[in-house]
């Protein structure tokens, strides 16, 4: 009608034909209601005649049933269900009920019906329209956006139409491709209305409907059915000064005042009832005493089409219908609905509609509400199991049973990522009767909340006051909760308020002992709490027995969650990075193999640090992008510090200045001090490679100015030594000496006594730095620490340079260079190449030629190389194998290679 539909509809076919060609896309329809949004999908499934169609859309009502709007995606398409790998098949099959078994990870969930698609899609190209997607199940939402982000090469159109408002779909659909969908301009918008107002229009009467509808289509078909043609020549009937679409919802109001009483109910019945099951609607209509004629007198109105399922002219319909109706209408609708919907097949939706009839407290009701939560959890609808217990709280009647179901209720809707309705009930469940399990467990989540919020700061005297209480009541509990609060104390490190890691290592002190026979968090706990309590000397030696006992098949999944900072930044504080090796990689396997994003995020970080440690820059790069990954398939944030690690060690500075200050504010308004103790440290590794030692001494000295933070505060440490030594400040890098070798005495590995041996050289005259030197590159050459070990062979050659023995220091220096260079970290490699050229060694470039691959066809190609198949890449980068397979092809072009065996030697490093 009008060249903007036109484009519309253009870029609509396009994406069509790419799909058609193999290509996969995704798309979001934004715009007003009745602007068309509706209109532009019915074209586009018109156009899609050639090619596989599932149409689904999103129901107010049914926004708290867990994966309501999946189940209407995937319910054609079960029947490949049989072509997914066993863990996905297991996920989809328990969260549509199909079989039973523990609550699927939303991420197999996400990667189940990313391979379903693809299946699908493998024969014949698949079209996904999702209408009023503004009203999707947060659980459904969340699936359908992980999917329309990582379609590639499937054949699979993924179209998406959603109002310009808030709602569950808002946040997972955001950075999705949209497609405005706007007003119809002046000349169509004129047009239009005349064909439905044919008599003769005063021009004011006019120009006032024009410019409230804001060429809305439905709003120009709707506004004028408002008034008689008398108003409407007359101007005596101006439209109101109401948003647009609640006067277009008034429109429909009027309208359906003008109905029977019959037909009125059996509009509300539909209204009320998200499934559009005709069998299920007339058969509460009978019970209401509702004929069938009631159903002619709607579709002769234009407001309801009763076919294979019950649709609606328009949503605002179906609230308006749901709006109009008195409270009592609503709750006769909602009875009548649940008595006709079977208690064995959906129990859940029967539960619902008896809630939504029920006045007054009912605990019969009540209970049937949480049986229907435990359902939704065991299902992966934290959502929806929220939305039971609280409804089941509404209907208790006894204060200490309600606020017990508030309690769940809050925490279910915090797991579900609603911190603010938690807090509301939270409060809600606070203001109970006195009970002292309730209030802990009140504690506990309330501390939780606040770690993972903007009130992070609180977080671990909270904590500390949770794991009190629970000291009377489950001492086992109380412990573990003091090791969350470690987590939260070291998190926030320097920005600690009420509680830094002292205050929760006192508290520590102070709690009884294991009663259990001590396992892995009971060692730990005890050795983190010496540690900050009477110092390296006594703590070390207990917090490295507790990793000595570590072992992945003693901890249960949930621990995977919450522990692995914690562990592995008591490894790396000890410097134990064999511990740190063995646990990194136990946590990696355990988080991957149960999709637990959360703690896969924290690992893949732990993991990056152990990378560059072992002088493996490249590999540190890959799982940097893998954070990347895990970030685009889920649309959680991330401290953002991972690729700015990476170019410190490469000694890209460029890189690192762009990226140092979004990050270290990021870090300072988030209360985040181990991020800001991270930023400092790499920055000094960065000066300290470009030979740059003021800067790097600054770095070092902010990064280790707080003393109190397991992990990376040993790193500041060491680079405060060498920094101060060379900037000729030997008061300060003798202090900082001093407190390294109190940590790296008490924890005696190679690592620890290899570079205080190297930081020690750095500070002895004349000839008694040589054993030093020679015994860090001992030592160093004995553990994992390749880049200290180089670094050790760097500083070594740099001293027998000074001391006149070049052709000594030339051995050395070479060693380093060559490490450096096959390490990526450039900033070093330079400096030894100076050093080199200072002893008249001439050093030529021996970088390998670049390889332009994409950091997602590094990922891939580096799998493939290691003898992963298809599907087990697609499974740990959130991809489908046909992308997987696609990105190959593209890999084996850019390398000049045929197969994946030759993946071996056409990769560099």
């Amino acid at each position: 009608m009008l060249l903007g539909r036109a484009q519309q509809q253009a870029a609509l076919a396009n994406l069509l034909d790419a799909a058609r060609q193999g290509r996969s896309g995704a798309t979001v329809l934004r715009g007003e209601a009745g602007v068309g949004k509706t209109a532009l999908l019915d074209d586009l499934v018109a156009a899609a005649s050639d090619i596989r169609v599932v149409r689904v859309a999103g129901v107010e009502s049914e926004r708290e049933l867990p994966f309501a709007a999946l189940h209407q995606l995937c319910g054609p398409l079960l029947d490949r269900l049989d072509r997914l790998p066993e863990p996905q098949q297991e996920a989809l099959g328990t969260t549509f009920g199909l079989r039973a078994g523990a609550a699927p990870n939303p991420l197999f969930v996400g990667l189940a019906v990313l391979t379903l698609v693809s299946e699908v899609a493998a024969d014949r190209p698949l079209l996904c329209v999702v209408d009023d997607a503004q009203w999707l199940d947060r659980a459904s939402a969340q699936t359908l956006g992980f999917v329309a982000r990582r379609l590639v090469t499937e054949s699979v159109l993924m179209v998406f139409a959603v109002r310009e408002q808030p709602g569950p779909a808002a946040p997972v659909l955001g950075d999705l491709p949209a497609l405005p969908v706007e007003g119809l301009g002046e000349r169509d918008a004129r047009a239009l209305l005349a064909s439905v107002a044919p008599w003769p229009l005063d021009s004011d009467v006019r120009d006032a409907i024009l410019a409230e509808a804001r060429g809305n289509p439905l709003a120009l078909l709707e506004l004028p059915a408002r008034v008689s043609p008398v108003d409407l020549a007359g101007g005596f009937a101006l439209p109101e000064a109401l948003p647009l679409p609640v006067r277009i919802e008034e429109s429909f109001r009027r309208r359906i005042g003008d109905l029977t009483a019959p037909a009125r109910l059996l509009l509300l019945l539909a209204a009320a009832d998200p499934v559009g099951d005709p069998a299920i609607l007339w058969q509460a209509a009978e019970r209401l005493g509702v004929s069938r004629d009631a159903g002619d007198e709607l579709e002769e109105a234009g407001l309801l089409h009763l076919g294979l399922r019950a649709a609606f002219r328009h949503p605002l319909v179906r609230s308006a219908a749901y709006r109009t109706a008195e409270p009592e209408e609503r709750r006769r609708a909602h009875a009548a609905l649940a008595e006709a919907t079977d208690p064995v097949a959906d129990p859940d939706r029967r539960a619902w509609h008896r809630a939504q009839a029920t006045s007054g407290p009912d605990e019969a009701v009540a209970t049937e509400l949480e049986a229907s939560a435990d359902r939704a959890r065991a299902r992966g609808g934290l959502a929806a199991a929220a939305a039971f217990l609280e409804r089941a709280a509404d209907l208790t009647e006894d204060p200490g049973r309600r606020a017990e179901r508030e309690l769940a209720a809050a925490r279910e809707t915090y797991r579900a990522g609603s911190p603010e309705v938690a807090t509301r009930l939270l409060a809600r469940a606070s203001a109970g009767p006195d009970d002292e399990v309730r209030d802990a467990r009140i504690d506990l989540l309330r501390g939780q909340m606040a770690f993972a919020s903007a009130d992070s700061v609180r977080a671990p005297g909270l904590l500390v006051d949770a794991a009190r209480r629970f000291e009377r009541l489950d001492p086992g509990r109380a412990r573990d909760i003091y090791l969350e609060a470690f987590a939260a104390a070291n998190f926030v490190g320097r920005f600690a308020e009420d509680a830094g890691l002292p205050e929760v290592a006192a508290a520590v002190r102070a709690a009884p002992p294991a009663a259990r026979e001590p396992r892995l968090p009971d060692l730990l706990l005890d050795g983190l709490a010496t540690l900050f309590t009477d110092g390296f000397p006594a703590g070390a030696p207990p917090v490295r027995r507790a990793l000595a006992q570590f072992d992945v098949d003693d901890l249960a999944v949930e621990e995977s969650i919450h522990w692995p900072h914690t562990v592995c930044a008591a490894a790396n504080s000890v410097f134990d990075d064999a511990a740190w090796h063995a646990i990194t990689s136990a946590y990696l396997r355990l988080a991957r193999g149960n999709g637990e994003l959360t703690g896969l995020s924290y690992i893949l970080h732990m993991r990056i640090g152990l990378h560059l440690h072992q002088g493996e820059v490249a590999q540190a790069a890959v799982l940097a992008d893998e954070i990347d990954a895990v970030i685009a398939a889920t649309g959680r944030p991330s401290h953002g510090f991972a690729p700015l690690v990476v170019a410190g060690w490469r000694g890209d500075e460029q890189e690192v200045l762009r990226l140092r200050q979004a990050t270290a504010d990021g870090a300072t308004d988030r209360r985040e001090g181990t991020v800001f103790t991270i930023v400092q440290v790499v920055l000094a590794v960065l000066y300290n490679g470009l030979g740059r030692y003021a800067e790097a001494y600054a770095a070092a000295s902010q990064a280790a100015s707080y003393e109190l933070e397991t992990g990376f505060a040993n790193w500041a440490l060491v680079e405060l030594v060498e920094a101060a030594a060379r900037a000729g400040d030997l008061d300060g890098a003798s202090r900082g000496l001093a407190r390294l070798a109190e940590r790296t005495t008490a924890c005696g590995t190679d690592w620890a006594l290899g570079v205080e041996a190297r930081s020690r050289a750095l500070l002895v005259e004349g000839g008694a730095a040589e054993p030093l030197y020679r015994e860090a590159i001992d030592r160093l050459s004995k553990c994992r620490g390749a880049f200290p070990l180089a670094r050790a062979h760097l500083v070594y050659g740099e001293w027998l340079r000074r001391e006149n023995r070049r052709v000594d220091a030339r051995s050395q220096l070479r060693t380093a260079y060559e490490m450096f260079v096959s390490f990526g970290t450039d900033a070093f490699a330079d400096r030894a190449r100076r050093e080199l050229a200072a002893c008249g060694e001439i050093v030529r470039s021996e970088a390998p030629a670049a390889v332009d691959l994409t950091p997602q066809e590094r990922q891939i190609a580096r799998r493939a190389r290691d003898g992963q198949s298809n599907p087990e890449i697609a499974a740990e980068l959130f991809l489908s194998a046909r992308t997987v397979e696609w990105h190959l092809r593209k890999v084996f072009g850019k390398l000049g290679i045929t197969s994946r065996r030759d993946l071996r030697t056409a990769l560099p490093g």
